[in-house]
């Protein structure tokens, strides 16, 4: 909730009730009393408690700038003769990237899950179709008889899975990441022709960007797509009080690579 706002603020009043991701230039969330730009925060859903709506706006940023500012998918076609292939989508991102990508695009929606209950959330969420990221994927790609992958979103382990990607994605398609990869070959993605682009979306707040205001709008879009039940929170774990020692077991399950959506830890 805004406690109080800048001489300055005109999207904003003290009271009204707001999610936002923050941003890395300032001090982090893990305080009771954060200093935000207003240009990327956005009107929390009304239909959600608090800890819902906070597990939404980092992973909705990231995942709605990747799939449409950064891989060009087209809002509002009802048929997209192409594959988007999520790799690890069962975590934070890729809970919200399955939501976006099946209910505003067209796109045929292709989820990657190594474990039973990952694969079933992917479902759930609504992906076409899962395999299995342990097991080698351009065979169960091809199996499938899915439209051509023509736009990848690699959320996790890029370095292990890019190679194997290439393989099975066509031509002159597009390839996104989010992650640091400690080996990557741009020279690999040559001879298809294949385009590499990366999303960071703490870009615009850093940089303070010309079109930063993007994000107050489309995390207004994502609070609309949630109260009309389009789609809806990817929270995954409530692990209660923010405090030192619940922090470390939240870090601790994302560092297992076991979580499933976003973990989130409220009040004190």
């Amino acid at each position: 909730m805004v406690d109080a706002v800048g001489p300055e603020v005109t999207l904003f009043k003290p009271g009204d009730e707001v999610f936002y991701a923050g941003s890395v230039v300032r001090q982090g969330t893990n305080a009771e009393y954060h200093l935000v730009d207003e240009r990327i925060v956005g009107r929390k859903p009304k239909s959600l408690s608090v800890a819902e709506a906070a597990a939404l706006p980092l992973t909705s940023i990231t995942a709605w700038e990747l799939l449409f500012d950064r891989l060009g998918a087209v809002p509002g076609m009802s048929l997209d003769p192409r594959t988007l292939l999520i790799t690890g989508a069962a975590g934070g991102v890729g809970s919200i990237l399955i939501q976006l990508a099946r209910r505003l695009t067209g796109l045929t929606v292709l989820a990657t899950a190594a474990r039973p209950e990952s694969r079933d959330w992917c479902l759930a969420l609504g992906a076409h179709a899962v395999i299995d990221h342990a097991k080698p994927m351009k065979e169960q790609v091809e199996a499938l008889k899915l439209p051509p992958v023509d736009l990848v979103a690699s959320l996790t382990h890029s370095d292990q899975h890019y190679k194997s990607i290439i393989e099975l994605m066509a031509p002159q398609g597009k390839f996104g990441l989010i992650d640091d990869p400690a080996e990557f070959s741009a020279s690999a993605f040559k001879a298809k022709s294949l385009s590499i682009h990366w999303e960071a979306m703490f870009a615009r707040s850093m940089f303070t960007t010309p079109d930063m205001i993007a994000q107050h709008h489309l995390l207004n879009d994502v609070a609309d797509l949630i109260d009309k039940g389009v789609i809806r929170t990817t929270l995954g774990e409530n692990y209660g009080t923010i405090n030192a020692a619940n922090l470390k077991r939240a870090h601790a399950l994302i560092e297992s690579n076991t979580s499933r959506g976003k973990i989130v830890l409220e009040g004190w």
